[in-house]
């Protein structure tokens, strides 16, 4: 790597002004082309690929699923994309994060839930975290991470199964605090532990919690109707010594991720709690609003993330409801749309995938269990535009004007994003026998979206994470 290309930000200013440049600086510095490092981090950008932007954190750098990368190679019937390292992997469900030309990663081996840290180009292991974990999920499923880490300058944060909260130092792994939110708030264990990645605003890591009362612990997930909450829905820790500085609502947890926007120069949080929609002021703390949204099954849960656009926000669920759009405002929604509850026709009836929005139009996967479909529908008014049938569990990511799909079983696809028709461009089924070379393959289920950084594009199945290159670093832009 060219040290000319690298700058940091305190460098350039004075800290006096840093807080009021650094932003603009840093524009100036994507549009150069240049990787933005953090002045006080202590962190070195490992990058040799310069162009491109990182993916730090779950549904990616805006929290969308979508990537402003461009240059993406098209032509996989003549010549796929290259593999450029892959490793073995443990029980869990969830991908890493990219940041700083690194990948973190967090599975678990045996009684241990492991986070490793890989250098992004090269899959060379830098540093490696483990503690012991008594984690059983109710249902069978594998007792692994359901959560990405999450990358905040030079701290990562890892959200395990089991409750427990881990902040890592990026370059060594060094512990810097910990906490288990499961015994420290009381929380009841639901279906499948914990799934929701938290997020950061400012100095507070926002982490969905959903502790309850003394009374209610011995309370177990047949009875999960009747588990009260303790006013930890969500709880705001200092991002660096760990410290509890705001808690709020009773709800309990889900395995919806939270996601924190600007609208009208404004913070807002929203969070897809098990009850509901939960709006609030990121910075305060403050509850503007909770909107109901949930099947009356005991067994139900709400996964798939919110998606905002402008001041509308979008939730689903697959297990009655539906999708609801809102408008929203200080202290209050007003409903754009929503799905009858009766109807057996619904507008989206997403699980366990995020929805990709572009240009008025959203792009999706729905359905509880297959044979599901893919579906494009118009965003302000749920009118269905096309929908492909009988296909697999399938997640997005929006690249350049195409979508880069997975379903469960490891079929990679790209479609050219299209609201009128379904579009395939290419396809790569990593799930064939020796696919990935030397009898290797991606197994299912493969549930974790694809992620992409710096035009390196990574999935994961059963046991395995992939690193390939959908973008050569010379067409990078």
């Amino acid at each position: 790597m060219n040290p000319m290309r690298t700058v940091r930000v305190s460098t350039l200013i004075g800290k006096s002004t840093q807080s009021k440049l650094v932003a603009v600086v840093a524009l100036c510095l994507v549009a150069a082309h240049l990787p933005v490092v953090a002045g006080e981090s202590g962190v070195k950008n490992l990058w040799t690929r310069v162009r491109g932007e990182d993916w730090p954190q779950f549904l990616g750098p805006r929290r969308n699923g979508k990537s402003a990368e461009r240059g993406i190679r098209t032509d996989w019937e003549t010549k796929r994309p290259k593999i450029v390292w892959q490793q073995r992997l443990g029980e869990g469900y969830a991908i890493g994060s990219v940041a700083a030309g690194r990948l973190v990663q967090a599975d678990r081996v045996g009684d241990k839930i492991r986070t490793r840290c890989w250098a992004a180009e090269t899959g060379e292991l830098l540093w490696e975290y483990a503690y012991p974990t008594q984690y059983r999920d109710y249902y069978g499923y594998d007792g692994g991470p359901r959560c990405s880490p999450l990358i905040d300058g030079e701290r990562a944060y890892v959200y395990g199964p089991d409750g427990v909260l881990l902040c890592l130092h990026l370059s060594s792994g060094k512990l810097l605090w910990k906490c288990d939110t499961a015994k420290r708030f009381g929380v009841v264990q639901n279906f499948f532990g914990t799934g929701s990645t938290p997020v950061v605003y400012g100095d507070k890591l926002w982490v969905m919690v959903g502790g309850s009362p003394d009374e209610d612990q011995s309370l177990g997930p047949d009875r999960l109707d009747r588990v009260r909450g303790n006013g930890t829905a969500m709880v705001a820790f200092d991002k660096k010594t760990g410290r509890v500085l705001t808690k709020l609502s009773d709800e309990l947890a889900s395995y919806s991720s939270p996601c924190i926007v600007q609208i009208d120069g404004r913070p807002w949080c929203f969070a897809y709690c098990r009850g509901g929609l939960l709006a609030f002021h990121p910075g305060t703390g403050a509850i503007d609003f909770h909107y109901p949204w949930r099947s009356r099954l005991l067994e139900s849960v709400v996964v798939s993330s919110p998606v905002v656009v402008g001041r509308q926000v979008l939730i689903t669920e697959t297990y009655g409801p539906g999708s609801s759009l809102l408008q929203v405002r200080p202290g209050g929604y007003d409903v754009v749309w929503k799905d009858e509850k009766r109807s057996r026709q619904k507008i989206l009836q997403g699980h366990m995938m995020t929805p990709v929005v572009h240009q008025g139009y959203v792009y999706a996967c729905s359905g509880r269990n297959p044979p599901v479909d893919l579906r494009c529908f118009e965003w302000k008014t749920g009118k269905l535009m096309w929908k492909l049938d009988n296909q697999y569990r399938t997640s997005l990511l929006y690249v350049d004007q195409h979508l880069v799909t997975l379903d469960e079983t490891g079929m990679l696809r790209l479609i050219r994003v299209n609201p009128q028709r379904y579009a395939p461009v290419a396809e790569w089924d990593l799930g064939q026998p020796n696919a990935l070379g030397s009898g290797q393959r991606l197994k299912g289920p493969c549930w974790a979206a694809p992620i992409l950084a710096h035009g390196l594009l990574f999935v994961r199945g059963e046991g395995r994470i992939v690193c390939l290159e959908l973008i050569p670093a010379e067409d990078a832009r």
